[in-house]
């Protein structure tokens, strides 16, 4: 989102983090911003400042669906992005925040980011219900920011993800099985109505992610979440072997057992609808999978140009 702004011309941007990882940090070594601020620090720093502030985008959080201390999810994803809301709301301030297809759970109620089935969700980890209750509790306020939209990200992928370890994208993994063993290893599908790799997601290239951003921050629709994938689902198998071809390798896939820790909550399917996004005037189209996957691959991971 910086490197968006950046290349609009933009530099007064004041980053917001904790600044602990050195490898995280690489992100915006080359970038033009005006100021790091630690993320405890935020509100005070908005207190003082908030007369030279546009826009707030927030999309920090704790992702990690491995994690089980729930203490955690309620400090950083809850309890944090309500100081956020409440900031923006006292100042007049416009916010963007990440929200997360992950409160969908299995998908029982379809994955419309409807307002009325948002109290009906059943997330399937710590991660889900903390993105779902910060929406559920955004949707409840009386007091609300001038402008709001909390955006449920499906399965985004693309440069600057290397930090995130064992949460980044498939792509990036299935990069790196390739470079180290030639081979990709997909889960095995353990219902008999989906063949294996046939699971499918809605997968997001993250500077599509990051022109919706662009154009919520100058249209500014009505208040609400809006889902943002690409409206298409396709199976982990198209993903692989858009990552071989973007290499110029021949597929060579093997499949292995699901965890079976896993298998009861293992999504098979995920598809954003986004009507709602596009009625509000978002007009640009998506890139195709295999668009995005050879753009990164071969502008990025394959030249070492992870950041």
């Amino acid at each position: 989102m910086v490197n968006k702004l950046n290349n609009k011309g933009v530099t007064a941007i004041v980053v917001v983090d904790d600044f602990s990882n050195p490898a995280k940090n690489r992100n915006i070594e080359h970038k033009a911003i005006a100021e790091r601020v630690h993320r405890d620090d935020f509100y005070l720093w908005l207190e003082r400042h908030h007369k030279h502030v546009e826009y707030v985008i927030h999309l920090g959080a704790r992702t990690d669906t491995t994690e089980f201390n729930k203490s955690v999810f309620d400090h950083m994803n809850l309890n944090y992005s309500k100081m956020v809301w409440s900031s923006c709301v006292k100042h007049g301030l416009p916010l963007i925040y990440a929200s997360s297809a992950a409160t969908y759970g299995m998908g029982d109620l379809g994955f419309a980011d409807d307002h009325a089935l948002v109290a009906q969700l059943k997330p399937l980890n710590l991660y889900g219900e903390s993105k779902n209750d910060f929406d559920k509790w955004a949707l409840t306020q009386e007091r609300q920011p001038r402008n709001w939209v909390g955006l449920k990200f499906f399965n985004v992928y693309g440069p600057n993800e290397y930090h995130k370890e064992r949460m980044a994208s498939v792509v990036f993994h299935a990069f790196k099985q390739i470079k180290n063993g030639g081979k990709v290893k997909l889960f095995r599908s353990h219902r008999p109505d989906f063949a294996d790799g046939m699971q499918l997601r809605d997968f997001i290239y993250v500077k599509d992610i990051v022109d919706v951003i662009y154009f919520l921050m100058h249209h500014q629709p009505q208040s609400g979440l809006f889902n943002l994938g690409t409206g298409k689902a396709r199976t982990f198998l198209h993903l692989a072997e858009a990552t071989f071809a973007a290499l110029g390798q021949p597929s060579n896939i093997e499949f292995i057992d699901m965890p079976a820790d896993i298998r009861e909550k293992y999504q098979y399917f995920t598809e954003a609808p986004m009507n709602k996004l596009r009625q509000a005037g978002y007009s640009l189209p998506f890139r195709s999978l295999e668009e995005g996957v050879e753009e990164y691959v071969q502008a990025y991971l394959a030249e070492g140009n992870y950041y």
